[in-house]
């Protein structure tokens, strides 16, 4: 009597079996799509964030800026608290005195504008520590970006002076610019600056 022999049949490495895994519905497999999938979303959703953040932030600055264009200055004095961080004073009965106060994680910055006399003003630039010497003619030293900010406008045909005073962190810097076309009641325009 022939005895027909019989082979077990081959195991089939993982993966080979048509791609059905080791358990009922492919278990394995699927599990092996886990981790990946994970990593993927651990790194794309704080990613995704940062960016929409940015986008925000980005998105808030303009609109702070245009708002502040839109609004103009605050009439008025800045704050005793606002005075003393940015080293400020106002000329006592000056007019036209408005402000404006921006902030950012590299730099804070106090606008401030006002009319007074020539006299007062002469004590005021030695009150913020430099002098009429230091003004020079046809200086202007708000730029136009910063001028836009609260709707500045230093055009030609007027006698303008200006002077920049730059003191040690975290002492701030002050950028004077000041309108002479009568020279006894000059408009000051000034941006005092902190960083941390």
């Amino acid at each position: 009597m022939e005895h027909s022999a019989r082979t077990a049949p081959a195991e089939e490495p993982d993966g080979a079996n048509g791609g059905r895994g080791d358990g009922p519905g492919g278990r394995r497999t699927s599990r092996r799509w886990v981790k990946p999938i994970v990593v993927l979303l651990l790194i794309a959703i704080p990613a995704g964030y940062l960016y929409i953040s940015a986008m925000q932030s980005r998105s808030g600055s303009t609109t702070k800026r245009e708002e502040a264009v839109a609004k103009g200055l605050e009439e008025g004095w800045p704050s005793k608290v606002q005075r003393r961080i940015y080293g400020m004073t106002v000329p006592a009965y000056a007019t036209d005195v408005a402000h404006y106060e921006t902030n950012s994680w590299r730099s804070s910055s106090l606008y401030l504008q006002f009319t007074t006399t020539r006299k007062k003003f002469d004590k005021w630039l030695k009150q913020v520590g430099t002098s009429p010497a230091a003004l020079q003619d046809g200086r202007i030293t708000i730029d136009e970006d910063e001028a836009a900010t609260v709707g500045w406008e230093f055009g030609s045909g007027h006698h303008w002076k200006g002077t920049v005073r730059e003191q040690d962190k975290p002492k701030p810097n002050f950028q004077i610019t000041a309108n002479m076309d009568n020279p006894d009641r000059p408009e000051v325009f000034v941006i005092s600056t902190t960083t941390p």
